[in-house]
């Protein structure tokens, strides 16, 4: 880990790629990324689910006892828009993040075996993998397109601008997921989102004053000529109908707001840190350690990665 800088300028990106095309979501990244690091961001981070798409307003033909053909064909689509991890799409995430010099958190649709999950990536400005996250508690209809991650999945990672590590979208209003990440020092608490509620801008404020961290929130902004033409949902085929709103922000370790949340425009807010900010809030809170009153209560996390299979040799 290089020495974590006295100020850390960090991004959140408020936009959205073309949904189920992967080359076209990874130009956007790219695109982005350049015009974050452009503005001296050396932490840069994007929404949840921005390579692959969020299908907001499909129901992939499901009802309760049953599935239409047409839905399992929508998810053979969303299924050819996803990533990979690793593969030649990470590589190339890499190189970027190395070539423009920052840390990137990329919120993505990852494919694996023939599951799909909502992640989150985190890459050094060396371009080196840190690690990712797949959500572990995927939320209503969620759970019918994207499996569940594990404990294994769940890293806060050292990087050049210090510790890093991401929540996605309602995992923020698990209080034990939380717990795991303060246990872990998280400094640049990274919350991808495609929740565009008044609500999510309390949550992150009082996230930031719990952990006594900075929290960025990234979250789209989409609408319906984000998606194909003939994408079918409830929205209808406006292609100016805004799909999810944004409210991306940033916030300090005492809960003040460095940069206000927008809605109904694309942006890429930005702001700098202080992390001496971080130790000077735990003075007086700090919930896993002398505020934690670990004679009363304790988390057990399990961090071990789980299979269906577990294939040994030499089995008698």
């Amino acid at each position: 880990m290089s020495e974590t800088p006295q100020t850390v300028r960090a991004a959140v990106i408020q936009a959205a790629a073309p949904a189920f095309d992967l080359p076209g979501a990874l130009a956007r990244v790219e695109a982005l990324a350049t015009q974050a690091a452009d503005r001296g961001a050396k932490l840069v981070v994007f929404p949840e689910a921005f390579i692959g798409g969020y299908p907001k307003g499909h129901d992939f033909g499901a009802r309760v006892g049953s599935r239409t053909d047409e839905g399992r064909a929508m998810f053979a689509r969303y299924y050819g828009g996803a990533m990979p991890v690793p593969g030649p799409e990470l590589t190339q995430l890499t190189e970027l993040a190395r070539t423009l010099d920052v840390v990137l958190v990329v919120g993505l649709i990852e494919v694996d075996g023939g599951t799909l999950y909502c992640t989150t990536v985190i890459i050094d400005d060396d371009g080196r993998f840190l690690g990712k996250h797949r959500k572990v508690m995927p939320t209503g209809t969620e759970r019918l397109i994207w499996g569940f991650g594990d404990g294994s999945t769940l890293p806060v990672v050292d990087s050049a601008v210090g510790r890093v590590g991401s929540a996605i979208c309602w995992e923020n209003y698990m209080p034990l997921l939380r717990m795991s990440l303060y246990q872990q020092g998280i400094q640049f608490y990274c919350a991808s989102t495609v929740d565009d509620r008044d609500s999510w801008l309390y949550s992150m404020r009082h996230i930031a004053v719990e952990g006594r961290c900075f929290v960025l929130s990234s979250c789209q902004f989409a609408q319906r000529k984000d998606y194909p033409d003939d994408y079918e949902c409830i929205q209808g085929n406006d292609p100016e109908t805004i799909m999810i709103r944004g409210g991306s922000c940033i916030v300090d370790p005492f809960g003040r707001l460095l940069a206000e949340p927008v809605y109904n425009r694309e942006a890429v807010l930005v702001a700098d840190l202080d992390p001496s900010l971080i130790i000077q809030g735990k003075y007086d809170l700090d919930v896993t350690g002398h505020y934690g009153r670990p004679d009363i209560f304790s988390l057990h996390v399990d961090r071990r990665p789980k299979s269906a299979v577990n294939l040994s040799e030499n089995v008698p």
